[in-house]
């Protein structure tokens, strides 16, 4: 009889990811939850004797999930699969009834040791699976078939665009297909940073879901939800640059949130510029480096760094960014950072050009070949 395997995580390219992930040899029918509250659905359906579940989610995260689980005393062994890989983390879904935890982009090799280390999966288990069909929670459309341990999932459709015409006569697309991948490489590049953050500040970082879109520079401050209009804002800029790849990281932060970081990396705050340009440049050289690290290494590409240059201090979002960037359009990843329990707001913000998309989404196919 084969084991009844719930995969629950928002991205649909990191639920293909970790179905194909699985290991060979394992008799399991997969279902799938795109959120805590299908998957909590799904699980009381008989649907989940093994939960994969992701944290970062909207309507029900994966914390959620587990208080429920808990809660609700649910039949269901829970391994979390997440890009939030600080130590609070890790030790708070154990608190709550996690097996383990692994962290994103999960590879075969990984999945197979943990599974192999609980009893979930065994060797012994039957070499051919029976053909299954999983479904959608709620839909009950056909998502991914099954059959003799083969999990079939389909191609995903990536936007590319041809390098022979001029960009300016090309018309630049992001599909919620594509836009559903940068999200997910972003998310897991802004829980590498995110860790570092925490240990530097011995604090717990809350990692939203990453804000994804092609946009007109025009409307970057509008993009900038995160941020209330009415606070005044310091930023730093700096630019990257790789093969086909080239843009620019903006590191927000309102300055209200000046002295809390202060006192927790330990600066004696003098309420001058000097000093908040101190913080202001080393919050960017870990908030920058680490993200742009995450996605290299995912995307196995370098990214060469400039020097960083002050957008302003102590001014309105559309100021900071007014004449900032050289392009019209730009593919804009927002990443709004919080601290628990403190009253901190930091924006990252990386912007690609409209030249660098080719190459990105190129990669990204070759990401999930």
């Amino acid at each position: 009889m084969p084991t009844k395997l719930l995969i629950c995580d928002d991205s649909n390219m990191a639920r293909k990811q970790l179905a194909s992930s699985l290991p060979e040899g394992w008799d399991v029918e997969i279902s799938f939850a795109i959120n805590g509250i299908e998957g909590i659905k799904a699980i009381k359906a008989g649907k989940g004797d093994v939960l994969l579940l992701d944290l970062n989610m909207p309507e029900m995260d994966g914390y959620q999930v587990l208080e429920a689980i808990l809660k609700q005393d649910l039949p269901t062994l829970t391994i979390v699969v997440s890009g939030d890989i600080q130590p609070e983390a890790h030790k708070r879904v154990t608190g709550l009834g996690a097996l383990d935890f692994i962290q994103k982009p999960v590879s075969k090799e990984k999945l197979t040791e943990v599974l192999l280390s609980y009893g979930v999966f065994t060797k012994e288990e039957h070499i051919l699976a029976q053909p299954v069909i999983t479904t959608n929670v709620d839909a009950q459309k056909p998502l991914v078939q099954a059959k003799s341990n083969i999990v079939v999932v389909p191609p995903l459709k990536v936007v590319t665009v041809d390098t022979s015409a001029p960009i300016s006569h090309v018309e630049l697309t992001l599909s919620a297909e594509l836009r559903d991948c940068y999200q997910e490489v972003a998310n897991v590049a802004m829980g590498r940073a995110g860790d570092l953050l925490a240990r530097l500040l011995d604090v717990f970082v809350k990692l939203p879901i990453p804000n994804v879109n092609f946009i007109e520079v025009s409307e970057l401050s509008m993009a900038l939800k995160a941020v209330e209009a009415s606070e005044s804002t310091s930023g730093i800029c700096q630019g990257f640059i790789s093969a086909g790849i080239s843009g620019e990281a903006l590191l927000i932060l309102t300055d209200s949130s000046f002295q809390d970081v202060a006192s927790l990396m330990n600066y004696q705050y003098d309420e001058d510029d000097g000093t908040e340009l101190e913080l202001l440049m080393d919050l960017a050289n870990v908030l920058i480096g680490a993200c742009l690290k995450g996605l290299s290494e995912q995307l196995d590409i370098a990214f060469s760094q400039g020097h960083p240059v002050v957008l302003g201090q102590h001014r309105k979002i559309s100021e900071l960014i007014a004449n900032n960037t050289k392009w019209k359009k730009t593919l804009a990843i927002e990443i709004s950072y919080s601290i628990e329990n403190y009253p901190i707001k930091c924006d990252l913000l990386l912007l690609f050009t409209e030249q660098s998309m080719q190459t990105l989404n190129n990669k990204l196919s070759y990401l999930l070949d």
